[in-house]
């Protein structure tokens, strides 16, 4: 059986370059009796912060999610699919409301979807802390 696995922190280029790209994503969180919610979602892929990040309004379910499992944050995935390349990261998402993160997230959304979001007060940062990093690029 083939392996996908990428080094989370140092993934090969190919499957970085794919994180580059303009793409659609799901973000997989899981409801509190355990079933799965998937959304479609911008996710930026920060590998030497070892960081994923998307940008969401913090009435959302998923903010809901992620804050329900506490300090310990929410297990979570995203992933994006384009033919037959694919990469999903895997991790422990925490939800931040710093301005300084926001923005952070807003610029790397903003460079990867060559468009600015609109302004939102109520906008948060769903920070994951990738643990796992699998796909083809």
């Amino acid at each position: 059986m083939a392996s996908y696995s990428q080094d989370p922190a140092a993934p090969e280029e190919p499957y970085l370059a794919f994180w580059r790209e303009r793409h659609l994503c799901t973000l997989t969180t899981l409801r509190p009796d355990g079933s799965p919610h998937v959304v479609p979602v911008g996710v930026t892929y920060d590998a030497p912060a070892g960081l994923a990040r998307v940008i969401s309004n913090k009435t959302s379910a998923k903010v809901a999610h992620v804050l329900a499992a506490g300090d310990a944050g929410a297990r979570v995935a995203v992933c994006q699919v384009d033919g037959r390349r694919w990469a999903t990261l895997e991790g422990r998402a925490h939800v931040r409301a710093e301005p300084e993160r926001v923005a952070e997230a807003e610029r790397r959304y903003a460079e990867r979807y060559g468009r600015t979001p609109s302004p939102n007060p109520s906008r948060i940062v769903i920070e994951i802390e990738v643990e796992r990093a699998l796909g083809r690029g």
